[in-house]
């Protein structure tokens, strides 16, 4: 089942439970390992992997505490960041393939920026993923 190809017609835009990045191995060698690209508000670290994924990436989301005390502007970041990666992840996963990748969005601003700030923000480093194929 790991080694099914994509079909560009089967792609729906959903958010699976494989499709989490929730191993704290995997996460560990994202974040020592991982290249980034920074985009106001948003920074993406991604990196490149041979681990058999049903999905051709596993995404991660974080909104530090540091920066809002209150879990509902956390979760409602995350929220907005889930929705924009949801809608966008098509055309990356047409051009991963056979590839795997592990990917890391991290919200850095100190304020919180409306929907189509971070829609810019996420568009743009899939964007240049899918371009210069860095994952």
């Amino acid at each position: 089942m790991a080694n099914k190809s994509i079909n560009p017609h089967s792609i729906k835009n959903r958010f699976h439970k494989q499709e989490r990045l929730c191993s704290k191995k995997r996460i560990e060698v994202l974040f020592k390992n991982g290249r980034a690209l920074n985009r106001y508000p948003v920074k993406l670290i991604h990196l490149g992997t041979d681990v058999a994924l049903k999905f051709p990436a596993q995404a991660l989301f974080v909104v530090p505490k540091k920066n809002f005390k209150h879990a509902h502007d956390r979760n409602q970041l995350k929220r907005r960041m889930r929705e924009v990666y949801r809608l966008n992840k098509n055309e990356l996963y047409l051009k991963l393939k056979d590839q795997k990748c592990l990917l890391a969005f991290i919200y850095f601003s100190k304020k919180k920026e409306d929907y189509a700030a971070i829609e810019k923000s996420i568009k743009s480093q899939l964007q240049e993923l899918v371009t210069e194929g860095k994952a």
